[in-house]
């Protein structure tokens, strides 16, 4: 029971932690200031592969150099572009045409992309990460995993049994007791038969 307890409270301390991070990875997304992107196809391998994480992070256009990675919304795929640049132009303001490539590919994407005076780069890429996120939010995984973890959860909150001492103890075994700093000292046994 001991073991089970000691599991229990391990992974609850351990979906308490991952909660805290889903809540600021979610906040953080909700503000602006990280994009995550699960990868969907092999242009860039094998730099970045099919089924991973993708962090992206908010930097100014005018900063963006050709051989840098950057991820931008496409009007044709309906989805973030992860590649790299292989052209940027400011054209008139706060407008940048941008001319990317996937590694992997042979050619250039077709068109440019047009961005405002903020483009998302990737700071961290994770290995599979984003295969480990599709497989836990899948509703055949999440129910039993969660279920199982609540049940961790309900073994971690039993109360701890402690044995009861017998209320004869064997002869020769001396009495003690345990307490804090100021705790009343331990009365010594009276022998009810001995007389002042």
């Amino acid at each position: 029971m001991r073991a089970l307890r000691f599991v229990g409270n391990t992974v609850v301390w351990l979906v308490a932690a991952l909660g805290l991070a889903s809540v600021l990875v979610w906040g953080a997304t909700q503000l602006g200031w990280i994009k995550p992107m699960v990868v969907i196809s092999g242009s860039m391998e094998p730099g970045i592969m099919t089924g991973d994480l993708v962090v992206a992070t908010s930097h100014p256009t005018a900063d963006l150099q050709v051989g840098e990675v950057a991820s931008i919304w496409s009007d044709v795929t309906g989805n973030h572009v992860t590649h790299r640049v292989v052209g940027v132009e400011q054209v008139a303001g706060d407008e940048w045409h941008v001319r990317m490539k996937g590694d992997a590919n042979d050619s250039e994407d077709g068109g440019v992309y047009v961005v405002g005076d903020r483009v998302w780069q990737p700071a961290v890429t994770i290995d599979r990460g984003g295969i480990y996120l599709a497989t836990i939010t899948r509703p055949s995984v999440a129910i039993p995993l969660g279920v199982a973890l609540l049940s961790l959860l309900g073994l971690s909150l039993l109360p701890r049994t402690t044995p009861k001492v017998a209320a004869s103890m064997p002869e020769g075994l001396e009495r003690t007791t345990t307490g804090g700093p100021g705790a009343a000292p331990a009365r010594e046994p009276v022998d009810a038969g001995a007389r002042p």
